[in-house]
């Protein structure tokens, strides 16, 4: 948790890998999956404050091998648009093929056998495969790779130290989270899988809960020399409507009033308060977090496995904050009790 420009609570709860006695702690490295999407963006503000392109600036002309069924579409795709998911292709384009252990050159020519569900720019539709060409957008600009941009203008003015991109950086760390799946009502320990790895815009960084702290602090303005004021309202401006949001939960039904998507970057109106927020999901890690900048208060959670129970703590902590009306959004009453009994029937 970030309060008031500084990292007040930053704990690890359980352990690295089940079975073995590696404990979770503030530096243990997880992967973030699509939370990755809000360091693409902001690298992408990084290039455009230095000049090296605009928000306008068309893809297609900085990436010749971009086609998409409606031709049309693909020349007027603009950068801006790729960052809030205005891209016109139907939720999660290719994600099967990506899966299915495609590589990305593949699926970047495939794009134009996609049937648009919408013209470019004009409706919200969640992407992974095609969010990437902000990688390919980034060479082009830059003459360097997207993930050695994101290191040198990112992590490292950060002070991000354990912050990295790919499977082989995962497994380096001195200190990281194996993922788990269940299998016969127990938890176990997997191979990290590659599959998301291949697209590191959306869904590549790995970090530590202390590097998600610098990161909620640079976004609520406490890093004024990487982000300044103005790039970071640009950042968190409303794009396009998400009403489709509202219901992805309990606690977003009955908290946020109105959604929307920013530049790679979800905003809600959480009981009449300014929320910023993004989550990630992989096979075994979970990862969510929510900034109140009003409030200059951040909350970050990360976790090995695929439980749903952790997602309830950022509501039940943000409620706090704002001394909203106590909610049970963990609901162990409904987990626990099972567990016990089961204790009971194996004894």
């Amino acid at each position: 948790m970030v309060k008031d420009g500084a990292i007040v609570s930053v704990r690890g709860i359980g352990v690295a890998e089940n079975g073995k006695r590696v404990a979770i702690g503030p530096d243990t490295v997880f992967r973030v999956a699509s939370l990755s999407k809000s360091f693409a963006a902001s690298l992408a503000g990084l290039l455009v404050n230095e000049r090296a392109m605009q928000w306008g600036d068309r893809v297609q002309d900085l990436v010749p091998a971009l086609v998409l069924k409606d031709i049309e579409g693909a020349g007027k795709l603009r950068i801006d648009d790729l960052l809030s998911h205005r891209i016109g292709l139907p939720h999660n384009a290719l994600d099967r093929a990506l899966e299915a252990d495609s590589p990305y050159p593949l699926l970047l020519e495939q794009l134009d056998q996609v049937t648009p569900v919408c013209s470019v720019g004009s409706c919200y539709s969640y992407q992974n495969v095609a969010f990437s060409l902000i990688g390919d957008v980034t060479f082009a600009v830059t003459g360097d790779f997207f993930t050695h941009q994101v290191e040198k203008r990112i992590f490292h003015p950060l002070m991000m130290e354990t912050a990295t991109y790919g499977r082989d950086a995962l497994e380096s760390s001195g200190d990281w989270a194996h993922p788990h799946v269940k299998r016969s009502g127990r938890w176990q320990s997997v191979y990290p899988k590659l599959t998301y790895y291949r697209i590191p815009p959306a869904a590549g960084v790995n970090a530590s809960a202390r590097d998600l702290g610098q990161w909620m602090l640079a976004h609520l303005g406490h890093a004024p020399d990487v982000f300044d004021a103005e790039l970071l309202n640009i950042l968190h401006a409303p794009q396009i409507p998400t009403p489709g949001e509202v219901l992805g939960s309990p606690w977003r039904r009955e908290r946020v009033r109105t959604a929307s998507y920013a530049l790679g970057w979800r905003l809600f109106d959480y009981d009449g308060h300014r929320m910023i927020f993004h989550a990630g999901a992989v096979q075994g890690y979970r990862a969510a977090l929510a900034m109140l900048p009003d409030q200059d208060f951040g909350v970050a959670l990360l976790w090995n496995s695929e439980s749903a129970i952790p997602a309830g703590l950022l509501p039940t902590i943000i409620d706090r904050e704002l001394e909203l009306p106590e909610r049970d959004w963990l609901q162990l009453d409904r987990v626990v009790p099972r567990a016990a009994a089961k204790v009971r029937r194996n004894r």
